[in-house]
């Protein structure tokens, strides 16, 4: 154990189901490696639900963004409850939050970990990100309902890209294939959508020549799931739009075991504003409250927000610690075939921090 050297402050929103109960593992895995390398945290719950919603009309109160503005980052448990609607939880939460403090990279890892079972058979090495436009594209307020309840009755739902939102994300995306030294993909459909997509290729085109290190190519997102399925490991960086990115990441991370085990992190780069880290389980209705849900997505959430403040060697002793259990020990929650209970598998990554 180090002298304490620096704290941050930490906005805790539990959220719903099972998101409860996986953000105490992730936050005593972030103490105990904390006290290894000299950094302390100090966090500040939120109630913000469905539950609450239920309760008093809200996700969050209406100055809840202010609340949470100077914080250092935020950890999501998961948001979402039967009875209260999709499209409530997320414009009530997710959305504003990510929008207003300009996270607009959504950031997702996709790694076959060492003793994961996964659906595909003589899988190879998987390692590659998705980045995800977070901010505008196809998730759009622009649109309408009109002539409700006639058999006219229509929907218009606007898709935005704009060139500076689709710049950055780009850049982004550009600059960390180059890191990695490897190659970029950008998910496209300017066969079929005949004005944003073009448009987001000429993007890319434009992009590409203030990255020439980095080679790219553009796939069609429709031929593109079947190819990460077929062979995900010739893939390094994918960029894609809001909606293809959503989509990309998720069949990703089936592909890599389940969305189970699976993080993303809510940025905004620049630092600006907190960023948001989130695992992307759901809040698991059917389990919730029987102390067997994974928290290895939420601790893996914890180890991408020290690397994202700054503490990259932190970061490495924590994802460290979860694969060393995964790949020596035969413990697993039920998601993943096993029989272990939140906390056990909690405490095992807590014995491996420092020792693997």
């Amino acid at each position: 154990m180090v002298g304490m050297t620096k704290r941050y402050r930490i906005a805790l929103v539990p959220g719903d189901g099972i998101g409860r109960e996986v953000l105490p593992p992730a936050c005593a895995v972030l103490d105990a490696v904390g006290a290894r390398h000299g950094i302390g945290f100090d966090y500040d719950p939120f109630d913000w639900s469905c539950e609450r919603y239920a309760a008093e009309g809200a996700m969050m109160p209406a100055d809840g963004l202010d609340r949470i503005r100077h914080h250092d980052a935020i950890l999501l448990g998961a948001v979402g409850w039967p009875g209260t609607p999709d499209h409530v939880s997320l414009w009530g939460l997710l959305i504003p939050v990510r929008r207003r403090f300009r996270q607009y990279v959504n950031l997702r890892p996709i790694r076959i970990l060492d003793g994961v079972p996964g659906p595909l058979a003589n899988a190879p090495d998987v390692d590659f990100v998705v980045v995800r436009e977070n901010v505008e594209g196809e998730y759009s307020e622009v649109g309408g309902r009109l002539n409700r309840g006639f058999p006219d009755e229509m929907a218009i739902q606007e898709a935005v890209f704009t060139r500076p939102g689709v710049e950055r994300v780009l850049e982004y995306a550009f600059t960390l294939a180059g890191r990695r030294g490897k190659d970029l993909v950008s998910a496209t459909k300017s066969n079929g959508i005949v004005h944003t997509m073009p448009f987001w290729d000429e993007l890319v085109a434009e992009r590409a020549t203030r990255h020439p290190g980095v080679a790219w190519r553009q796939e069609h997102i429709d031929a593109l799931v079947a190819k990460i399925v077929l062979d995900p490991g010739r893939f390094d960086v994918i960029v894609a739009s809001n909606l293809f990115g959503d989509i990309l990441s998720d069949l990703a991370a089936a592909v890599a075991g389940g969305i189970g085990i699976a993080p993303a992190a809510n940025l905004n780069p620049e630092r600006d504003f907190p960023s948001m880290f989130e695992p992307v389980h759901g809040s698991a209705p059917d389990i919730a409250g029987q102390g067997v849900a994974n928290p290895l997505g939420a601790i893996w959430c914890a180890s991408m927000m020290l690397d994202h403040l700054g503490h990259p060697e932190a970061a490495a002793e924590v994802y460290g610690s979860f694969t060393h259990v995964l790949a020596t020990t035969p413990v697993r929650t039920r998601d993943l075939g096993g029989t272990a209970s939140t906390k056990e598998f909690t405490d095992l990554v807590l014995d491996a921090i420092g020792h693997w």
